[in-house]
C-alpha cells in the first residue's frame, strides 16, 4: 500500500506544481499583454509641438541637441526641405558615425565613434577646428549660448571594453577651446541643456545635473541600473529610462523623485530601456528591448498603453501629428496612435532598425543596419525616397541643407 500511496501523492504533487507553473506562465503572459490606451485619460490632444525661440533663430541655432529639442520630439516644424535631394558635399568621418551632429552658428558639430570631434563649415564641409580625445564619443553634442557640450565614454580604443571614467567637455563653439571638463562615469548619454544645467546619465546608474557655465555638480540621483539613453525635459521635470526596465521622473531643479514606473513583466526577464523618451500630449513615449513601445502619463507615471513589435526597440520615438514613429529590430517601421497605441501603418524595410527617426516637412527618415536610409510620407507610410547609406539615426537639418549621417560619411544635401 505504501508504494501506491507514494505514487498517488507524487502524482498529486506533480499536478499541483504543474498547475502553479501553468498559472505563473498565464499570469506573466497576461501581465505582458498589449494594453490599448484611452484617448481622454491623461492625454492632451491640443498640446502644440515645441517651436524654436526667436533668440535661437537670430543666433542661427537650428538643431541644438539630440532629438531637436528638450522634449526630444525629433521633429523640426520650420524646415521645408523635401526629397529628392542632391549631394552638395561629403565629409569622410574615417570612423563610424553613430549619432547625428548639432547644427548652429553656420557650423556642423560632428562626433565620431573613435573620439574625434569636428566643427565643420555648414556651406562647404571643411573642418574649422577639431579635437581628438583618448576617449570615444557615442552620443550627440548639445549647443547652448556659444558652448558645445560633448559626452565622452571611457578609454582605450572604441569597440573594446572601456576603462576609466567618462567625461563631459564644454568647448567654445567658435574656437574649440575647452571651457571646462568634468569626469563622471562611463556614459553614452547625449547632453540635455536646460535651466543653465547640463543633464546626463552614466553607466554607474547616476543622473548628473552640472552647472552649464562651470561644470560643478548641482545634484546627483541614483537609479537602479546603468543608464544608456538620454534625458528629456518638460514642465519642470526630467525623464530617463535605465537598464533595470524602469523610467524615472525627477525634479529638474533638485533631482527629487516624482515617480518611478516600469516595463511590463515578461516570462524570463524584464525589458530594458536604451531608448531616449519623447514627451508630448501629456505623455511619455519610449521603446524597450522587450519589443514594445510604452506610453506613460507624464504627470502620474501610470502606464497608459503598450504596443508590441516583433523585435527590440532601441530607437527613440519621433512625435508628429498624434503619431509615434519608431522602428524595430523586426525590420518594420511603425506609426502608432499617440493616444491609444494602435498601429496606423507599418513599413517593411531591408533590415533591423536600431536608430531613431526624424520628421521634416511631413517626411519621416530612418535607417537600417543594412545601411539604407528611407524617407516615407509620415501620414501614410508610402516610400518617397531612399539613399544607399546610413545605419543609425540618419538625418538632421537647417533651413538650407539636409545632413544625412552615413556609416562613415556625412552628406550635406539640397533639394533638386
Amino acid at each position: 500500500m505504501r508504494p501506491r500511496l507514494f505514487l498517488v501523492l507524487g502524482g498529486a504533487l506533480v499536478l499541483v506544481l504543474g498547475g502553479i507553473v501553468a498559472g505563473y506562465v498565464l499570469w506573466k503572459h497576461h501581465e505582458g499583454r498589449d494594453i490599448r490606451g484611452s484617448p481622454t485619460v491623461e492625454f492632451v490632444p491640443t498640446q502644440p509641438p515645441t517651436r524654436p525661440s526667436s533668440v535661437m533663430a537670430q543666433q542661427h541655432v537650428y538643431w541644438p541637441t539630440y532629438g531637436y529639442d528638450g522634449r526630444r520630439l525629433r521633429f523640426d516644424p520650420t524646415v521645408r526641405l523635401r526629397p529628392p535631394f542632391r549631394r552638395r558635399w561629403t565629409y569622410p568621418g574615417r570612423a563610424l558615425l553613430e549619432f547625428p551632429p548639432a547644427i548652429a552658428y553656420g557650423r556642423v558639430y560632428l562626433p565620431t565613434f573613435d573620439g574625434r570631434f569636428y566643427a565643420l563649415d555648414a556651406r562647404t564641409g571643411q573642418a574649422v577646428w577639431g579635437r581628438r580625445s583618448r576617449r570615444c564619443v557615442w552620443a550627440s553634442p548639445a549647443v547652448w549660448r556659444r558652448l558645445v557640450f560633448v559626452s565622452y565614454i571611457g578609454r582605450p580604443a572604441c569597440g573594446k571594453a572601456s576603462v576609466g571614467g567618462g567625461e563631459i567637455v564644454a568647448y567654445d563653439a567658435r574656437t574649440g577651446r575647452v571651457r571646462w571638463r568634468r569626469l563622471i562615469g562611463l556614459n553614452e548619454s547625449s547632453p540635455l541643456v536646460a535651466n543653465h544645467l547640463v543633464y546626463v546619465g552614466d553607466w554607474d546608474s547616476r543622473v548628473w545635473a552640472l552647472d552649464a557655465i562651470t561644470g560643478r555638480t548641482r545634484w546627483i540621483y541614483r537609479t537602479s541600473a546603468e543608464i544608456k539613453g538620454s534625458l528629456a525635459i518638460d514642465a519642470g521635470r526630467v525623464y530617463i529610462g535605465d537598464y533595470s526596465g524602469h523610467v524615472y521622473a525627477l525634479s529638474a531643479r533638485s533631482g527629487r523623485l516624482a515617480w518611478r514606473a516600469s516595463s511590463q513583466p515578461r516570462l524570463g526577464s524584464q525589458g530594458t530601456f536604451y531608448s531616449t523618451p519623447a514627451l508630448a500630449y501629456g505623455r511619455l513615449y519610449i521603446g524597450s528591448t522587450d519589443g514594445k513601445v510604452y506610453s506613460f502619463g507624464a504627470s502620474s507615471g501610470a502606464l497608459r498603453w503598450s504596443q508590441g513589435t516583433g523585435g527590440y526597440v532601441y530607437g527613440s520615438p519621433a512625435i508628429w501629428r498624434r503619431l509615434v514613429l519608431v522602428g524595430s529590430y523586426d525590420h518594420d517601421f511603425y506609426a502608432m496612435d499617440a493616444a491609444t497605441g494602435d498601429v496606423r501603418w507599418q513599413f517593411h524595410a531591408n533590415g533591423p532598425i536600431s536608430g531613431s527617426a526624424t520628421v521634416l516637412s511631413g517626411i519621416v527618415y530612418f535607417s537600417t543596419l543594412n545601411e539604407r536610409t528611407y524617407a516615407l510620407d509620415a501620414r501614410t507610410g508610402r516610400l518617397v525616397w531612399s539613399w544607399p547609406d546610413g545605419k543609425y539615426s540618419p538625418v538632421v537639418a537647417d533651413p538650407h541643407r539636409l545632413y544625412l549621417v552615413g556609416y562613415g560619411r556625412l552628406y550635406a544635401m539640397t533639394e533638386r
